[in-house]
């Protein structure tokens, strides 16, 4: 078990954000997989339902590390605003991008020398998961665009992704020995569809 050092109201203030961030995100990405669904694009409905499950591993880690510092995970839930498919995957590729490229970098730059080595991983894990989902966003919106028709067979049909347990990183295929992000075993990871 570790060590949790006293922090700084900065850095107690940040995980609440990331916390809060990560609840009404996976809420998000749960409407956003109904609406591809609804839209014939299965292989996105899957993709958010895999994003939505690792948003709330990314969130119950910060909950036990907020619990275990004396905090209070606290979220102000969020009613998701659902567009079109190709609007809510763009949207979701600019939160993603926001919160591997800016929000954890500085979480991290603020909390320099002053945060416990849980608290420091937490952001550092977060950023390369959410890097990934933002990738895969991207492709996905990429495949959606590239459809001539209003009906595009290679997103109609289910998809299965990997989610592992501990970050939150989703893997695409099955052919890794650990987590690509955090090393966590493979035989551990969620399956998705």
């Amino acid at each position: 078990m570790p060590t949790f050092a006293i922090l700084t109201e900065q850095t107690l203030k940040n995980l609440l954000t990331a916390y809060n961030n990560e609840s009404n995100a996976s809420a998000r990405y749960a409407a956003f997989a109904v609406k591809a669904d609804d839209d014939g694009f299965l292989k996105i409905g899957s993709l958010f339902r895999a994003a939505s499950r690792a948003e709330r591993i990314h969130a119950a880690y910060r909950a036990e590390i907020l619990q275990k510092l004396g905090g209070a995970p606290v979220a102000t839930p969020e009613q998701p605003v659902v567009k079109t498919t190709i609007e809510n995957l763009k949207l979701s590729i600019a939160y993603e991008f926001y919160e591997s490229d800016v929000m954890c970098p500085d979480f991290i730059k603020q909390g320099e020398g002053q945060m416990s080595a849980a608290a420091n991983r937490t952001f550092s894990g977060m950023m390369e998961a959410e890097k990934e989902h933002a990738w895969l966003f991207t492709a996905m919106l990429e495949h959606i665009q590239e459809c001539r028709d209003e009906w595009c067979q290679k997103l109609s049909k289910k998809a299965i992704y990997f989610v592992c347990p501990e970050c939150g990183f989703i893997a695409t295929r099955s052919d890794f020995d650990g987590c690509p992000a955090c090393a966590h075993v493979k035989g551990e990871f969620e399956v998705v569809n």
